[in-house]
């Protein structure tokens, strides 16, 4: 049985204290897009209705046409306490799961590129007042080497990570550092897409970083309460909530197509944060006509000079697994990611309820793909999950994943709405699905351990034939073949 953390009423003075704004999802305005009465009407509307069996049947009947939930539909789904109820709600989660993006888990690791930061946030290491942790910024010649570490590993993804500071790290050092990355061809390895989490920017930075070749912009919300947020970043420009909120909206101004939503579970209640990403998404739909390429799902972890008993919202496994089947039921088209945070436990328990991307062999610190020993000291937060990207691959074959490599699609232009048309019209399953192999099989061929390699060329023998268009399938056997014979990069 599912246990509620938090309660409509634990809100009752700080609506008194905020400013009262019209829900608007079509507005650019944060407090009117993300709108505090309208979640608290939200959180007010499901807990009246949790135990509305006939409602939440209703929700879940329209929520097996694949398109979705608006968000007061969600929270009565993740605040429903009827047991037989929430078995229908992850079966359906897991179904589609499965008809959005199959058995296909999407690999990428971190690229840490600086530490160095102005802001005060009061859950992350990196805030400017921390005097433990070691400020570490990469050249472009160690970075060079990290990618080349990274490609040693089998990586064909990045997600770029940096503190904010505008004069250690400019845009001009992100967009150089993208530059190298994709520059750097070593032996049969090249990363193919960067996607990139730095802090909220302008219209002309967005433009800057599309026309560098970004894949997802990724930026976490922490916490979608204003009140909460302005006293979670008491200093440094991210202090600003309108800012940080409304940056998706400038990064789809700047032609940035695919954009990746998430908030730090913990910082405040669960009920809370679900309403207001499930809100985001469906304002960049309304406004932009595509939602969040992905959304992550982190939850609140220790680090330096950080102790998760000082957040109160921290979330136990049993919600945490019931929010990744919500946002999978309400956005079914999105991108779900689960970071190294996480243990394998329960990275294995969440993989069937909606993820769809996952890091392997990752690092948090700064430079910790070339160091011998991992300097933990510039690290953003501990890694639960310390397995090698072979062991990760290795471990999903055998869980019945064909772990994905592909970068395809943002190389084909299949991005932002392109991409969503085709994933929503299920007819991605033959670019996704021999593409993925494809790239599994470059990983077997080039990197992968005998066992790992042994068990994953039985997976690409049985999936191969699962591909639904005959002339697609076909085809792909030929490009399996040329890639044993060292051929590389073939793609739909």
């Amino acid at each position: 049985m599912i246990k509620s953390l938090g309660n409509v009423s634990d809100y009752g003075e700080e609506r008194q204290e905020m400013k009262m704004c019209q829900y608007d999802r079509e507005s650019k305005k944060a407090e009117e897009f993300i709108n505090h009465e309208e979640i608290l009407e939200t959180l007010r509307y499901a807990e009246e209705n949790k135990h509305n069996e006939a409602l939440i049947a209703q929700i879940l009947e329209k929520a097996k046409k694949r398109k979705g939930l608006e968000h007061r539909e969600a929270m009565v789904l993740l605040d429903c306490d009827i047991e037989e109820k929430n078995q229908e709600i992850y079966a359906l989660a897991e179904q589609i799961k499965k008809d959005f993006y199959g058995n296909r888990i999407v690999m990428f690791a971190p690229l840490y590129l600086s530490n160095y930061c102005v802001n005060g946030c009061v859950y992350c290491p990196y805030h400017a007042k921390n005097k433990h942790i070691s400020r570490k910024k990469l050249t472009q010649e160690e970075i060079r080497k990290e990618v080349i570490a990274l490609q040693d590993m089998g990586h064909k993804r990045l997600a770029l990570e940096t503190g904010e500071d505008p004069v250690n790290n400019p845009i001009e050092y992100v967009l150089e550092s993208i530059k190298t990355i994709y520059s750097i061809k070593h032996k049969n390895g090249a990363i193919r897409r960067v996607n990139v989490n730095i802090a909220a920017t302008t219209v002309e930075d967005y433009a800057k970083l599309k026309e560098a070749g970004i894949g997802t912009y990724i930026l976490f919300q922490e916490t979608y309460n204003k009140k909460a947020y302005e006293e979670l970043h008491p200093t440094g420009p991210k202090h600003n909530y309108a800012y940080h909120t409304e940056a998706m909206d400038r990064a789809m101004e700047g032609g940035i197509d695919d954009v990746g939503l998430g908030v730090l579970f913990g910082l405040e209640t669960y009920l809370y944060e679900l309403v207001g990403i499930i809100m985001h998404a469906e304002h960049l739909e309304a406004v932009h006509g595509v939602g969040p390429h992905t959304i992550s799902v982190p939850r609140i972890c220790p680090a330096d000079d950080i102790d998760t008993a000082d957040f109160s919202n921290a979330v136990p496994d049993d919600i945490f697994e019931k929010i990744v089947s919500v946002i999978r039921i309400a956005v079914p088209y999105t991108g779900m990611i689960v970071s190294t945070r996480e243990s394998q436990k329960t990275r294995e328990k969440v993989l069937h309820l909606g993820i769809s991307q996952i890091s392997g062999g990752s690092r948090t610190s700064v430079g910790g793909y070339v160091e011998p020993v991992r300097d933990e000291t510039t690290s953003q937060f501990d890694v639960s999950d310390t397995r090698s990207l072979d062991e990760v691959v290795n471990w999903l074959i055998g869980l019945g994943y064909i772990p994905s490599f592909c970068t395809a699609c943002y190389r084909a232009g299949r991005t932002g709405d392109r991409f969503m048309s085709l994933l929503k019209s299920g007819q991605i399953v033959n670019c996704c699905q021999p593409n993925a192999l494809m790239t599994l099989k470059e990983y077997l061929e080039d990197y992968a351990s005998e066992d790992t390699k042994k068990k994953g060329e039985a997976l690409i023998a049985d999936e191969i034939l699962k591909v639904p268009n005959e002339n697609v399938r076909n085809k792909a056997m030929e490009y399996l073949k040329e890639l044993h014979d060292g051929k590389r990069d073939f793609r739909f």
